[in-house]
């Protein structure tokens, strides 16, 4: 069962690697295409398209095969969609290659989540969160590799081709060691189909969570530097201040879960978040603002692992499909957070506007009710 639980971290771990690496080497594509900021725009357009069709396309294989059975080969796979990003000699061919980039991202990141909740009911403890806090590891890892490679003035495809051979390792290592899950047949889901109640509320749940991230990353240099006027350098504090106490919150969260539940876990944590941001905007210092995107992300930082763990647990027999379900609606939301959050400071500015994520911090606390687990009939 250890072995289990590395394999799950393994995976975890480059997949946040792959993502990584990627993020930290868009500027040498987009240079080296000629790319401008809106053609870049669509290229990762692209891979938000390819993660939203495999995350749809992989819950009922996982039901019906097990997650190790899909999630082992996707991670295989990620080794290699990374390579042909470099090669691309244009937009469209770009495109085309984040797409498949996409969807092996979204068919791992739903297996792996299923398998993950596997390994979680066999020890009888929560876990999700430190998973979730390995992948944030990764994503860091992964762009701190890249950098590297960037500075050395390094190509990117001897960048992915680098982490790739890495990644391949991780996943041999986790193919060895992971849990062999048995498929959920039909007798065993007793002859229903569809999917277990309340998946899609739990995905607006994780909606508003990553509606949050999402603007966090895009919007909180701005906000510092534009709105408060503060330096360029401290102005980057606020979301550096954001992902460590996110990842801090994510490593703390199994034993905060299991000592209050994941009710009043979600519900406290709901609360810190719109609290701290929004006390955070009222006052209007930039030094308040480091702080408040901190609280921001230590209360958004366990939410999104206890929907997705609620959501596999709700029915075993379809845990495929309700994590595809839920991933599907909350990844929309960091997708969409970004451009809500600057439609809105159009109208009314930006400190305005960032009230919103706060807003939904606050009303998932008012519904963390909807994270207990029912077993099924």
């Amino acid at each position: 069962m250890t072995r289990a639980r590395v394999a799950v971290y393994l995976l975890f771990l480059l997949a946040g690697a792959a993502v990584g690496t990627w993020t930290a080497r868009i500027p040498a594509i987009k240079e080296n295409l000629g790319l401008g900021d809106g053609q870049l725009s669509l290229a990762l357009l692209a891979i938000a398209a390819g993660a939203v069709a495999g995350m749809q396309a992989v819950g009922p294989l996982v039901d019906r095969y097990g997650s190790s059975s899909v999630m082992l080969p996707a991670a295989l796979l990620h080794a290699v969609v990374l390579v042909p990003i470099a090669y691309a000699p244009n937009l469209l061919t770009l495109a085309l290659a984040l797409f498949g980039f996409g969807i092996v991202h979204g068919v791992l990141d739903v297996s792996m989540n299923a398998n993950a909740v596997e390994v979680e009911r066999a020890w009888g403890r929560p876990m999700m969160s430190s998973f979730h806090a390995v992948f944030s590891i990764g994503g860091f890892a992964g762009a701190t590799v890249g950098g590297v490679f960037a500075h050395l003035e390094l190509s990117p495809a001897a960048t992915f081709w680098s982490v790739g051979v890495m990644i391949a390792g991780l996943a041999a290592w986790a193919a060895r060691w992971a849990l062999r899950s048995p498929p959920a047949h039909a007798a065993r889901a007793g002859g229903r189909a569809g999917h277990p109640r309340g998946i899609v509320f739990l995905g607006v749940l994780a909606f508003c969570c990553l509606v949050g991230e999402g603007a966090a990353a895009d919007w909180s240099s701005v906000y510092l530097r534009e709105d408060l006027a503060a330096s360029a350098g401290f102005a980057a504090a606020g979301y550096a201040a954001f992902s460590v106490m996110m990842t801090a919150g994510r490593l703390a969260g199994d034993r905060l879960a299991a000592r209050f539940g994941p009710v009043r876990l979600v519900r406290g944590c709901g609360l810190l978040a719109a609290c701290g941001l929004g006390v955070s905007l009222l006052v209007g210092h930039p030094v308040a603002a480091v702080v408040g995107f901190g609280c921001f992300g230590a209360g958004l930082s366990c939410i999104v692992p206890q929907v997705f763990s609620a959501a596999g647990h709700r029915d075993p027999a379809f845990a495929g499909r309700a994590l595809a379900r839920a991933a599907s609606i909350g990844y929309l939301g960091f997708l969409s957070g970004p451009v809500l959050i600057g439609a809105a400071a159009e109208l009314t500015g930006l400190p305005r506007a960032l009230a919103l994520p706060a807003l939904l911090a606050a009303f998932v606390a008012l519904a963390a009710t909807a994270l207990r687990t029912r077993a099924p009939a």
